[in-house]
């Protein structure tokens, strides 16, 4: 039996006229609020309102900003906005406080990093041979992972 795939998914359906339904009720809406603008308002003030409301709903409904429809830019935009902003680096230079306790803490790292005679060091074949003896199970060992 074959089965028809749908194609081109993320193309919406032109449902009034050339329009989808977003566009349709974004240009539906600017058009009511510049109605609006020029009933309530005088004519230089409802012009003044009507022509930037105007252009935002017509980018709102055609414009793409990187293939991305502009009501997602605008989403962006706003969060971004009122989102708390993570600063990840501010210089400040240190005090002599602090440059003294930096030089206080790199000492003692110095101090603990040199090897200490006497105590033998593990090479990279010596945990090889103990990780081998590990996974190996001996004779009376069984291959599963549980052990009593």
């Amino acid at each position: 039996m074959e089965y028809q795939v749908p194609q081109f998914i993320e193309v919406e359906d032109k449902i009034i006229g050339p329009l989808t339904l977003k566009q349709f009720i974004y240009l539906a809406g600017t058009t009511g609020l510049c109605v609006i603008f020029f009933a309530y308002l005088p004519l230089f003030l409802a012009l003044l309102l009507a022509v930037p409301t105007a252009g935002f709903g017509v980018a709102l409904s055609f414009y793409k900003v990187n293939g991305k429809p502009f009501i997602e830019v605008v989403e962006a935009g706003f969060n971004y906005f009122l989102s708390k902003k993570f600063m990840l680096w501010k210089y400040t230079a240190p005090t002599a406080e602090e440059n003294q306790s930096a030089a206080v803490a790199a000492a003692a790292a110095a101090e603990a990093a040199r090897p200490v005679r006497g105590v033998p060091r593990l090479t990279r074949g010596k945990l090889s041979e103990l990780a081998w003896s590990l996974d190996v199970p001996t004779n009376n060992q069984p291959l599963t992972g549980k052990q009593s």
